[in-house]
């Protein structure tokens, strides 16, 4: 049975902005409260997912969420219309009105954990919503996430759609970002990695370690994975003190292929050999260790050069790294990556460059953009065709975004009641241009 992997892209929300809510994101704090371009972030990613798609590789989008979140700020007590409950907590509660507009749902690697069918015991493709119960603006996402993952995979007897973990600090869970898959195929048994940084007995230092080892056991759990083709590795507490807040900012793998930074993981040597004992007769790992001593943690991060794409085109023989334009500015990730890919044999035999840089100034790169789900043909044909992007899609979303997008988002710009009209209004026109149905929003209700 064949089965494509695709790329589902978050659509970077009309209310993006830099309000620098992520402790332990560099990028997200450095350029806190400068002046946004929600219209060039959200066609840049468009046109990253049609630059893949011209590559022959198939490509999703999964629609923003609703923000400002008036729903939640009325529990907190606001009330009135829904201006009236933005102007009163940007007046009372700044603090809580920024976790309220943050378009941080575009992160689409953070929105669940996928594992196919191939690797779960009923047969069925299992998707478990991340709770992000690390950071208050995240945490806000799931309710939504989990409606637009039923309206995905609605078939019950193919897809089984779970809800969030309980959001609490033993089951901390950021989704796809610490999870990584090695097969030979994707139709095919894998093996599932899933990383974390801390286990919930532990005391915290540093900056937060945002998946416990908790979480990631309840998901192999409630995805029915084998034991013996599951791996649990400890994320290295120098690379998350370095502002690897996620493992995909310091590791990224595709195929039978982990491409990674020398101090991703607290014992690399333990975990090649659980992933080769779990890989044993049916495909052979290759690990591809960058040297600390040509990149640094610092460089890896500030380059997002791991929070690149790893991507099998049609026909290649080998894979090809899609990486944010950061990496090729930088001296020393640009020079290490041509050396890569000109090497005999290379795992990794080719790159290609895009531009994301509005959304990555938010703390992410390409990688964070799109939460990948393999998908046998009969299953693709099952879900909701309507988030697969084509021509006539792209065009339809690339109009919505130049119409109803502000050019510039400046701090003081945030207050302004019209951002709540204008972003609904923007929203409601989409559910008629994605197959989300006239009360997906719950300003819609």
């Amino acid at each position: 049975m064949n089965a494509t992997e695709i790329n589902f892209d978050g659509i970077v929300g009309p209310t993006h902005n830099y309000a620098g809510l992520s402790e332990g994101n560099l990028a997200s704090t450095r350029n806190r409260d400068s002046i946004a371009r929600p219209r060039d972030a959200a066609l840049q990613g468009l046109a990253k997912m049609q630059r893949l798609r011209a590559l022959g590789l198939s490509q999703g989008v999964l629609p923003p969420q609703e923000r400002p979140n008036t729903t939640w700020l009325r529990t907190l007590g606001f009330s009135g219309s829904d201006s009236d409950v933005w102007g009163g907590a940007w007046a009372g509660e700044p603090m809580l009105a920024r976790a309220a507009l943050a378009s941080s749902a575009m992160w689409a690697a953070n929105a669940a954990t996928v594992s196919p069918s191939a690797d779960c015991g009923d047969g069925r493709l299992h998707a478990s919503v991340a709770n992000l119960q690390t950071m208050l603006h995240r945490l806000l996402e799931a309710e939504q996430t989990e409606r637009m993952l039923r309206r995905l995979l609605a078939d019950e007897s193919r897809f089984a759609v779970h809800a969030a973990l309980t959001p609490h600090d033993a089951l901390s869970d950021e989704g796809a970002a610490n999870h990584m898959r090695l097969c030979a195929e994707q139709d095919a048994p894998g093996v599932e990695i899933f990383v974390y940084g801390r286990e919930a007995r532990e005391a915290k230092t540093g900056f937060p370690a945002r998946q416990t080892l908790e979480a990631c056991r309840a998901l192999a759990r409630r995805h029915g994975l084998a034991a013996a083709r599951t791996v649990h590795a400890r994320q290295s507490a120098e690379a998350i003190d370095a502002g690897a807040f996620h493992n995909d900012v310091v590791a990224v793998a595709h195929e039978h292929v982990l491409f990674h930074h020398e101090h991703a993981f607290a014992d690399t040597a333990a975990l090649y050999a659980e992933v080769r004992a779990g890989a044993r007769g049916l495909f052979e790992p290759v690990f591809v260790e960058v040297p600390a001593a040509r990149v640094s943690l610092e460089d890896a991060v500030s380059s997002y050069l791991f929070n690149s794409q790893l991507v099998r085109l049609p026909g290649a023989a080998s894979l090809t790294l899609i990486a944010p334009s950061e990496v090729r500015e930088n001296n020393r990730t640009a020079a290490y990556v041509r050396e890569l890919v000109a090497a005999p044999n290379a795992a990794i035999g080719a790159v290609e460059y895009v531009e994301v840089r509005e959304s990555m100034r938010n703390g992410g790169g390409p990688a964070c953009l799109r939460l990948r789900i393999a998908m046998t043909d009969a299953e693709r044909a099952a879900a909701n065709t309507g988030f697969f992007l084509d021509d006539a899609l792209a065009a339809k979303l690339e109009a919505w975004i130049k119409a109803h997008y502000r050019e510039e988002l400046a701090p003081a710009d945030l207050a302004d009641p019209a951002l709540v009209r204008e972003t609904q209004t923007a929203l409601d026109e989409l559910t008629r241009i994605l197959p989300l149905g006239g009360d997906f929003y719950p300003f819609q209700r």
